[in-house]
């Protein structure tokens, strides 16, 4: 069965399921977990005082364990963002969700953002195969700043470029990704996040270019998708 040409373990692969909340409980991390198990979904992004556990509960299945840095505003030093970042690789993460230097992007310094992401990537080649995702916040950027941010992102080595945190006044927009998708070519991944909230909206993000998305609202999603192939 499938809907929209999507297998249930076709979409799944596109989903980094979300705890992401500065007020998730403990239950709310362990519930998570458990979804992400469930579901089978690519990542599960955690905050960073969630890697070591999550981590634990992932052990010997095919989830990696995201986490964010520099969250969620991407106005910590560029040391504390690497800090962080090898503090996260040490308990477990495999994915990290940078967000970029939003004032030195609004500044045009462009240097600044690129150095910034470039140190986060070069932390993470310590440890193998780990990703880094840079968080744009698409809805703080016009046009121009998307691509431009995007070749930044390039050059400095990232995998992904991500729309954003789910903490601006707006998420994820077909737009945005088709535009990041049209700058970045096959080079690297895009992540559609922030507003995700169902399944037509995932579907139509995937089809504009994203290779991840990501969502608290998985369990939601899975259930329209049970209804729809019906």
């Amino acid at each position: 069965m499938s809907y929209r040409l999507f297998t249930l373990p076709q979409l799944a692969s596109y989903l980094d399921h979300s705890v992401l909340k500065p007020t998730a409980t403990l239950q709310d991390v362990l519930n998570g977990a458990e979804v992400a198990l469930r579901f089978g979904v690519a990542a599960y992004c955690v905050r960073p005082i969630d890697v070591a556990l999550s981590a634990k509960l992932l052990a010997g299945s095919n989830v990696s364990v995201a986490t964010v840095i520099g969250f969620p505003h991407g106005t910590s030093t560029t040391a504390s963002k690497v800090f962080e970042a090898r503090d996260a690789m040490v308990s477990g993460a495999r994915e990290l969700d940078m967000v970029i230097n939003q004032s030195a992007m609004q500044s045009a310094d462009f240097d600044a953002v690129q150095d910034d992401i470039a140190a986060v990537v070069e932390s993470a080649r310590d440890v193998e195969a780990v990703l880094v995702k840079v968080i744009l916040e698409t809805a703080n950027l016009s046009d121009e700043q998307i691509v431009t941010a995007c070749h930044l992102s390039m050059l400095a080595g990232a995998d992904f470029v991500k729309t954003s945190t789910g903490f601006a006044n707006s998420g994820a927009s077909v737009e945005a990704v088709r535009l990041m998708r049209a700058t970045v070519g096959e080079s690297m991944g895009v992540k559609a996040s922030g507003g995700v909230s169902s399944l037509d909206q995932a579907i139509d993000l995937i089809d504009a270019g994203a290779s991840r998305i990501g969502l608290s609202s998985t369990e939601k999603l899975f259930e329209e998708y049970s209804q729809k192939v019906q």
